[in-house]
């Protein structure tokens, strides 16, 4: 009789074990973001220094004393215009020379030219022998040939007057002028009088390791990236945008010993002349555009001990796989992967933390305007 209310309190008991039991816990729910293969640029950015288009140092092709300069240094200056006015008294004194020996020698020419012509009548008559007739005829040939020279010589000297205005060869901003009037110079000095540059367009001289650009070709060469565009984006030394956009104009067919680099050249628009030659630059451009390039967000990818790139993405069956992956490059808040992923994967972007390989998920797409956990019911694990 009491071993009754024994067998009820366990049955008791037993009841009240079942109902504290806690529940069993579902699938951890993750967010994850589908791949997908799509053209992307494939950007570069370069450091560089601007270049004059057109630079001309300006010096004096004949010797003299500078008497005036008229120019205001840092000025536009124009093709032709006169810069410098050197002392022209005896440049003027040679042209002089030239024209007198000049008419000396055409005195002498009619003069001779009338002496053959007499010769030739006298010798059809056997008035005078050959032989004078030759001498009148050679004189005469003489005579035109120093005509020649004299004019050559009178054109030498116009052209060294003409040089003492020394006149800018190229149009563009003009630097400070190197000498004042009264200053001697000479034909053959190496010290310019000043220097002209030409500033609108501008250029850009990029420099790109030689092993980057190997690699580009070599992937141009594979087929899966396409060449980019010729635009080229411009950043300031103080890190602000350069409003226009420039064009990329030419590689350098050699490579820098020293440095390992290939120099490319853009060329900027620059009506403002905010760019002056020698600024530090950093320019944008698209070389190349991965016809079938994937982008997975950086917050999917991680690394791991050895530094290997790795994601968790969702299989089809719902559970969670571990991939190593091949990243090229950073592009805004994504990787460029190369190798481990696919257009189609799920790569698990929130939640990382929660799962491990093997967990079955319950899968939110990231980004969707509504939450497809709903639509993908949970699975369970088998």
């Amino acid at each position: 009789m009491k071993t009754l209310p024994l067998i009820a309190l366990c049955a008791i008991l037993g009841a009240c074990s079942q109902a504290v039991a806690p529940p069993q816990r579902g699938p951890a729910e993750v967010g994850v973001a589908t791949l997908k293969a799509e053209s992307v640029p494939l950007r570069a950015e370069l450091s560089g220094r601007t270049v004059s288009s057109l630079e001309s140092d300006v010096r004096p092709q004949v010797s003299g004393i500078v008497k005036a300069r008229r120019f205001e240094e840092g000025a536009q200056v124009k093709a032709g215009q006169v810069l410098y006015e050197l002392d022209p008294a005896l440049y003027q004194a040679a042209v002089a020379q030239s024209e007198a020996s000049l008419a000396n020698a055409q005195a002498a020419v009619s003069s001779a030219k009338a002496k053959t012509e007499r010769y030739a009548d006298l010798e059809k008559i056997e008035g005078v022998s050959k032989q004078d007739a030759d001498e009148a005829r050679v004189a005469y040939e003489q005579a035109l040939a120093t005509v020649a020279a004299q004019k050559a010589a009178l054109a030498t000297a116009r052209i060294n007057l003409d040089y003492t205005q020394i006149r800018a060869p190229i149009s563009g901003r003009i630097g400070k002028s190197g000498v004042t009037p009264g200053a001697l110079v000479t034909a053959s000095q190496t010290t310019a009088l000043a220097t002209i540059r030409a500033l609108d367009p501008i250029y850009v001289d990029l420099t790109q390791s030689s092993a980057a650009l190997l690699q580009l070709r070599k992937s141009l060469a594979s087929g899966n990236v396409s060449t980019g565009s010729t635009d080229v984006s411009l950043k300031l030394e103080d890190g602000s945008d350069y409003g226009s956009k420039g064009t990329l104009k030419f590689s350098e067919v050699a490579v820098d010993e020293s440095t390992g680099t290939v120099t490319l050249r853009a060329q900027f628009p620059n009506p403002a002349g905010l760019l002056l030659p020698g600024m530090f630059v950093r320019a944008e451009l698209n070389q190349a555009v991965a016809l079938r390039g994937i982008l997975a967000p950086q917050q999917g990818i991680t690394r791991d001990a050895l530094g290997n790139a790795t994601a968790l993405v969702v299989d089809g069956t719902g559970h969670v796989q571990s991939r190593v992956a091949t990243t090229a490059r950073a592009i805004g808040d994504k990787w460029l992967v190369t190798q481990g992923l696919a257009a189609g994967d799920r790569v698990i972007v929130e939640g990382v933390n929660k799962v491990r390989v093997g967990d079955a998920v319950k899968v939110v797409e990231v980004g969707a305007d509504v939450k497809t956990a709903s639509a993908q019911p949970a699975v369970q694990d088998k």
